[in-house]
């Protein structure tokens, strides 16, 4: 009996053009995105004529090059299932909340959409989203070692070796800077008014691009935020909510190069040492519960 897709660990182009819902013959090809999670399928969306140039190559000024194609969008089909409508409503909810604080400079527009799947166990309603791509470097909490020369190699790291230094670094790392402070500043206000956050912890979640702006590329896990003594484990069982709190603590301190007000309310009560080192035991009880690859 075939899988239903929701189950299945990878999946590749067939797997897309033979679900119910899409149109045949399909004008795309679809190709696995190399972030994938435990939520969702990431595919990229691409042109064939584009995949015919990375794969033979194109002549540019008498040499020949391999450029990588572009995804045009990213497709994400979402894994849990939804046993209502409302269910599928009040997730594509959670992500008017990102909108509503973060887009459109600090988030990647997505178009969610529920759809009638016919799987093998016959119909059901499934989430799905068609999300702007973004180009740039990924921005890992957990992987800064120095908060104070962190805005320059992301600076050369966009624009290349090549890039203008002085006067141009300064500018851009400053502004930059700015735009990182709104953003985490963004967060904050979304957490004390709607109560919501979104999923900065895992890496890959957050993308940097030219312009110096933070992308939220990751919308598919928005947890509840309660101030109490309580440890929210998300319904694969990992701390989400925590994890997510400690690492704005850290993009505060590495993009901001300050040090974190420990007597603000929300870090006064999620980075509790106690309280982290109960969570960090959770972290780890969830890598160990999870499968093999």
């Amino acid at each position: 009996m075939a899988q239903d897709i929701r189950d299945i660990p990878f999946i590749g182009h067939d797997d897309v053009v033979d679900l119910n819902f899409i149109r045949k013959p399909c004008p795309y090809i679809f190709r696995r995105h190399y972030r994938q999670g435990l939520r969702s399928h990431i595919m990229e969306v691409l042109r064939p004529e584009h995949i015919e140039k990375e794969v033979s190559g194109t002549l540019v000024n008498g040499r020949l090059w391999y450029p990588r194609a572009r995804p045009q969008r990213i497709f994400r089909i979402f894994r849990t299932r939804l046993g209502t409508l409302a269910d599928a409503l009040d997730e594509i909810a959670r992500v008017k909340i990102l909108e509503q604080y973060l887009a459109p400079v600090f988030l990647a527009k997505s178009e969610e959409f529920v759809v009638d799947y016919v799987g093998p166990e016959g119909g059901d309603i499934m989430l799905c989203g068609f999300q702007e791509f973004v180009e740039g470097e990924i921005l890992d909490p957990w992987g800064v070692l120095d908060p104070a020369k962190l805005m320059m190699t992301m600076y050369h790291r966009l624009h290349g070796d090549n890039a203008p230094t002085g006067a141009e670094e300064t500018r851009w790392t400053n502004a930059a800077r700015a735009k990182a402070d709104l953003f985490i500043a963004r967060i904050k206000q979304m957490i004390v008014e709607k109560k919501h956050l979104p999923d900065l912890a895992g890496v890959g979640n957050l993308v940097m691009v030219a312009s110096g702006d933070i992308k939220l590329v990751d919308l598919n896990n928005i947890s509840r935020v309660v101030l109490n003594a309580e440890i929210f484990l998300d319904d694969r069982g990992y701390p989400v909510c925590d994890k997510s709190i400690e690492a704005l603590a850290l993009l505060e301190r590495s993009l901001l190069n300050r040090p974190i007000d420990t007597g603000e309310p929300i870090y006064r009560n999620f980075l509790d040492p106690k309280r982290m080192k109960d969570v960090k035991d959770l972290e780890a009880a969830f890598y160990r519960s999870r499968p093999t690859p």
